[in-house]
């Protein structure tokens, strides 16, 4: 049996007492403190992952505890060395290969000079996630009666390693594409190579705000630790699915926007009955934030490589090759692996959401149809 490991790191100071129940209720200036000097260490075993065909896995989730915005102004050089750190652990219990959790995914080189510095081979886990997230949102326009090939789709961080190619996967099914990015130079230059590759219409933009209030279909694939879709933003009925984490879409949308469907697109559905059991506290399960049976897209990248056999960096830097993408897609349904539930705000979202969202949407169209004065069923 191959076995893997995975780095985790609270995502937000609330986010910490998941992993040291002890810190809650503690001020940020003393969590912060403890960030710094915590070494990493082996948080979660996780077992009971099985293919429809009996094979087996198990591994370790590996504390690298710091903070995003800690990982994003820390040197680089000791954020390298608290990721190594973290993958040596993790083989020191018995891991062949070894995946990115959220942040240190993404600092520096995505993961290429981590991987020459770590004993076992090391993957992003990015191949999967953007391939979980592109059916994620197809799957939501379904649902929500929104037609593709008729819309224009926004992806907001398009310049980096999962939006460049999430991008290019959902081009061929949109009527345009509006690609956004924070470093105008970078964008216009990709922009250019894009646009060459593509038949539909595409434009781009640093303004997301502006992006999104025309578009029916909307993904963010973003490293930023604020919120980038605000709730006056979206128009009735929209489709948007984060990758990211934090999330991008403020939580206002939920109070405020009921006509507009929101969801994580980077969960999956883990085969067998795994458990992810605490390491210090023996007996008691550690809290993903998740449903049961569910793990990120990228964990879930980690695991089938494990299954597979395929014990090597997989999926590393910032220009992902789409033949991977599909590859690793196949790998996950050999292995019993599919998309989650439709979750968001950490809440799932039934079909009674659903229904109720479409309702809502459909009153929100006619509303602003009645204001700008255009007859109801007459095209503007």
């Amino acid at each position: 049996m191959n076995r893997f490991c995975f780095v985790i790191h609270p995502l937000s100071f609330d986010d910490i007492a998941r992993y040291e129940p002890g810190a809650k209720g503690k001020g940020e200036a003393i969590l912060r403190k403890i960030m710094e000097w915590m070494p990493s260490y082996a948080a979660v075993h996780v077992t009971g992952v099985r293919t429809p065909d009996g094979r087996e896995t198990e591994g370790w989730f590996v504390a690298a505890p710091l903070l995003p915005q800690q990982l994003v102004e820390f040197p680089r050089e000791e954020v390298y060395r608290r990721v190594v750190r973290a993958i040596e652990i993790g083989a020191e219990l018995g891991a062949q290969v070894a995946g990115l959790g959220a942040f240190t995914a993404v600092v520096g080189d995505a993961g290429i000079t981590i991987n020459e510095r770590s004993p076992i081979p090391v993957t992003t886990g990015n191949s999967l996630t953007i391939a979980a997230g592109v059916a994620s949102l197809f799957r939501g326009a379904h649902e929500m009666g929104v037609d593709p090939s008729a819309s224009t789709a926004v992806v907001i961080g398009a310049t980096g390693s999962i939006g460049s190619a999430c991008a290019r996967l959902i081009a061929p099914k949109v009527a345009r594409i509006v690609l956004v990015a924070r470093n105008e130079t970078r964008l216009r230059n990709f922009h250019r190579q894009f646009a060459a590759e593509i038949s539909c219409d595409s434009e781009y933009t640093t303004d997301a705000r502006r992006a999104v209030r025309g578009a029916e279909l909307v993904l963010t694939a973003t490293t930023s630790t604020h919120d980038v879709v605000e709730a006056e933003d979206l128009l009735p009925g929209a489709v948007v699915c984060e990758l990211s984490l934090p999330h991008d879409v403020s939580r206002r949308v939920a109070q405020r926007r009921p006509d507009v469907l929101v969801i994580e697109g980077g969960n999956m559905l883990v085969p067998g009955n795994p458990r992810f059991e605490r390491v210090r506290e023996r007996g008691t399960d550690f809290d993903l934030n998740l449903p049961p049976r569910t793990a990120l897209a990228c964990m879930s990248e980690t695991m089938i490589l494990a299954l597979e056999g395929r014990l090597e960096p997989y999926t590393l830097g910032r220009g992902i090759k789409l033949e991977r993408i599909v590859e690793i897609e196949e790998m996950a349904e050999s292995c019993g692996f599919e998309l989650a539930g439709m979750r968001a705000f950490d809440a799932a979202i039934t079909p009674e959401k659903i229904a109720a969202t479409r309702e809502a949407a459909a009153r929100s169209t006619f509303l602003l149809t009645e204001r700008s004065g255009i007859p109801s069923g007459v095209e503007g």
